[in-house]
């Protein structure tokens, strides 16, 4: 009785499955990650009854957009296809009689019947066919639960400190590699992989990922108050950091990093906000007018008190001022005095200045497009000099009072006929040189 049942089971189960299948996958949700192929069978259909896990010979696939599609034969990934349209299927090793040549089927068809009688009338495989999810997965929401060291450098002010921020936000991902996904990750599932499986993995170590993240946005000079305008980098530099584990290892990049939320500990916030104000002062102008601010209000509190009286009031602040104190008019002094030390800066080589007010360097103006006016005096042979005499035919420049101008940096003295002897703009010495 048992070998006529396996004969029967053979025999039927090969003639069941010499149907062609189609399989399709659904809308797959944001929610999911991964998907069994479904093979359709309608009402009209006669493939009722053949085997779940096996794919006839010549079986059509479809795949839609944003979608990956795999076909598995005994555990073994054995046809990939990401291009949206109709897959056909004509390598499998389940033969069908609809598919290829009649006699190599039929032979084929035979020797699938004497290998499941070997197997108890079973098939004695096993294919299936995955789709996955290629689309961009958003709405991924993280948050640091413990302060992260963040490096604030400020030069200006001179600031070079480590700080602590908590941020807030979504991060978004995609599969880069399915199969890369497949192996390691989701295998042999029997219905869905849903990312909920995967997503508490990913958030730590994304959590993990954001301390050398953050130490490479701030070495770009960013402040931890401006990361929301740098979601791009922050995306860059975590790809960078997780590569290892999300790209080569499960096949997952990030796409976009959001910044909903940063927020530094009160305490680092008002040291940074002092170290700032601090060398703000180191500037004697706006040292005077904070002052010149400060007594402006004491004057105001001091009118304002009854008990004391006006008069002691500005006593008092008169007293403090000549007891060593640093006065508004001194500082306003100091900072006029400092900005007459800075050295002027002088006009580049060669520059000379359009009609239009364009300062330029090249032969045209990079404003309006105007040609450099010429310099020096032309000779009747159509050369051009900067001396007294024609450097192609060597005609004395005609007569006339000179012109001056520098021929270093272009300034021209308002008297172009009476010029100093340096220049004030360079220091350069006037000389024949100098002559238009």
């Amino acid at each position: 009785m048992g070998l006529i049942k396996a004969i029967g089971g053979a025999v039927g189960g090969v003639l069941a499955d010499q149907w062609k299948e189609f399989f399709y996958c659904d809308s797959m949700s944001a929610e999911v990650i991964a998907v069994k192929g479904q093979k359709r069978t309608s009402e009209r259909s006669s493939n009722t009854k053949g085997e779940d896990n096996i794919i006839s010979n010549g079986a059509v696939i479809a795949v839609a957009d944003g979608q990956c599609m795999c076909i598995v034969e005994q555990g073994k990934v054995v046809e990939v296809c990401a291009e949206p349209g109709e897959f056909k299927y004509d390598t499998s090793t389940e033969p069908s009689i609809f598919a290829g040549k009649l006699g190599e089927s039929i032979l084929e068809t035979f020797k699938t019947i004497g290998k499941r009688f070997t197997f108890g009338g079973d098939t004695g495989k096993d294919q299936r066919v995955y789709y996955f999810n290629t689309k961009e997965l958003i709405g991924n929401k993280y948050g640091t639960p413990n302060p992260v060291p963040f490096r604030v450098v400020d030069e200006r002010a001179g600031i070079d400190i480590d700080i602590n921020i908590r941020c807030f936000g979504e991060y978004s991902y995609r599969l880069c590699d399915p199969i890369l996904f497949y192996t390691n990750v989701c295998g042999n599932v029997a219905y869905q992989y849903r990312r909920t499986e995967l997503e508490s993995q990913l958030k730590s170590e994304l959590l993990t990922a954001l301390q050398p993240a953050f130490a490479k946005i701030s070495a770009m000079g960013v402040r931890y108050s401006a990361l929301p305008g740098h979601t791009m980098e922050m995306a860059d530099a975590l790809n960078d950091v997780l590569s290892a584990k999300w790209r080569d290892l499960r096949g997952i990049e990030i796409v976009s990093f959001g910044v909903s939320s940063v927020k530094a500990e009160e305490e680092d916030e008002k040291m940074i906000k002092e170290l700032q104000r601090n060398a703000a002062f180191m500037d004697p102008t706006r040292a005077a007018a904070h002052l010149v601010g400060a007594q402006a209000e004491a004057m105001t509190s001091a009118a304002k008190n009854e008990n004391a009286g006006p008069a002691m009031a500005f006593m008092g602040m008169n007293m403090a001022q000549t007891a060593g104190g640093v006065n508004a008019q001194n500082l306003y002094a100091m900072g006029q005095q400092q900005a007459a030390q800075q050295p002027k800066p002088a006009s580049a080589a060669g520059s000379w200045t359009c009609s239009c007010g364009h300062a330029n360097t090249g032969k045209f103006c990079t404003e309006c497009g105007a040609k450099k006016p010429a310099e020096g005096w032309e000779c009747e042979c159509g050369t051009l000099n900067k001396g007294k005499f024609c450097m192609e035919c060597g005609k004395k420049k005609p007569a006339g009072e000179p012109l001056y101008k520098c021929d270093k940096c272009g300034w021209e003295p308002e008297d172009p006929k009476n010029p100093p002897k340096f220049c004030p703009q360079c220091g350069d010495p006037f000389n024949d040189d100098d002559i238009k």
